[in-house]
């Protein structure tokens, strides 16, 4: 924990999450081959040549500033994608690019609360993305984690008439992470109906979209905040694994059009632009299909690959079927049951770093999180050792 606004009144920062995994990086960096590190979902495969070219061709021209709103062209993209991906209809204008979605998660309830002061809570799901609540932290605001159920949907009965009264934003997450959970489109319709009645702004985190699978590990229409109507909701997505362009930093929130202007506005003053060739790589990115459709089929191959030698190590993914992500617990049942950060030590010495499920709030402290997002060679060595580590 870092003393920074300890003798001031100001807010302590918990360490950063990844942060806390060093020691255990040490102990898979000493396994022959070294350390094989699945707990960051960093995409590895390669971007569309499509994409790499649309950027290099808009290089040249990039000598101004860009649209911090977005282009015409990137918003055009994006209101088309929504379309016709979730079949919701969203014009350019309820478009705002954002420079990665992270910045936009952790930034949001302190732009919200610009416009409505009147509120100073945050909701989320209980297992969730931390940024939820440290985009609550970070704006002098009151993070409430809402408890999740057995199938780690959100469970909005349980938040209180006090805590409800008090809200700004509602954070969703389908397809979840961690948990690979999602909504059916009558539970994401109920959530958004729940918020609107209580005048809670909906900021629906929908990231993971395009890698909905269902029980076979076959990809299936996504769900959307939007199918309930724009009104009150913001619908947040990125390119970073849809089109492995994480390093580009490109994404955009659409949505309630008075919600998306004020958001745009204030991204002007802040000088908060995504880089015009970015802009034109995702604009192209949002209008191809095929290279997705590739991403998909790679991740259920990777799972139906790794799922086995892992449950074979005596672990169960109890989370749902969808994203990259695997949600893992002991087999064992009851008090002998290891909890996350034993797992992520008994991997370790494997050579495969996990991140322990607390890392995601107390409601997955005996899970961990495994990131399919490696190279098909670094799931093979997975696999080696742990069908060697388990004979």
């Amino acid at each position: 924990m870092t003393s920074n606004g300890a003798d001031t009144g100001g807010i302590v920062l918990p360490p950063y999450p990844h942060d806390r995994l060093d020691v255990l990086k040490q102990v898979a960096n000493a396994v022959p081959g070294g350390m094989i590190d699945v707990s960051v979902g960093t995409p590895v495969d390669p971007m569309p040549g499509i994409v790499v070219k649309a950027l290099v061709d808009a290089a040249a021209g990039a000598t101004g500033y860009p649209a911090t709103i977005g282009s015409a062209v990137f918003r055009d993209a994006a209101a088309w994608w929504i379309e016709r991906r979730f079949g919701c209809v969203v014009t350019p204008a309820e478009v705002v690019a954002v420079i990665g979605t992270k910045e936009l998660v952790a930034s949001l309830p302190r732009a919200l609360s610009l416009r409505d002061p009147s509120r100073d809570t945050v909701l989320y799901p209980a297992a969730a993305y931390p940024t939820y609540a440290m985009g609550a932290a970070l704006a002098g605001m009151r993070a409430v984690a809402v408890p999740v159920d057995a199938q780690w949907h959100i469970d909005l009965s349980q938040v209180s008439d006090d805590d409800a009264s008090r809200a700004l934003v509602l954070w969703l997450n389908d397809p979840s992470n961690p948990t690979g959970a999602v909504a059916s489109p009558e539970q994401m319709e109920a959530a958004v109906a729940w918020a609107r009645a209580r005048g809670i702004v909906v900021a629906s985190d929908e990231c993971y979209a395009e890698f909905t699978y269902d029980a076979d590990g076959n990809p299936r229409a996504p769900v959307t905040a939007l199918s309930a109507g724009n009104n009150g909701v913001l619908a947040v997505h990125s390119l970073s694994k849809r089109s492995n362009m994480a390093g580009f930093r490109a994404g955009f929130v659409a949505g309630d059009g008075h919600l998306v202007n004020y958001l745009g506005e204030l991204r002007k003053h802040g000088g908060m632009m995504t880089p015009a060739p970015v802009q034109a790589a995702a604009a192209v990115a949002l209008g191809d299909d095929e290279h997705v459709v590739d991403q998909q089929l790679r991740y259920a191959r990777r799972r139906a690959k790794a799922l086995p030698a892992l449950e074979a190590r005596g672990l169960v993914h109890d989370g749902g079927d969808s994203t990259f992500y695997l949600w893992l617990r002991d087999a064992t049942e009851g008090p002998d049951a290891r909890d996350g950060w034993a797992i992520a030590a008994d991997l370790a010495a494997t050579g495969l770093i996990v991140a322990p499920g607390d890392f995601y709030g107390e409601a997955g402290a005996a899970h961990v999180r495994v990131a399919l997002t490696i190279t098909d060679d670094a799931l093979d060595l997975v696999v080696a050792r742990l069908s060697q580590s388990a004979s």
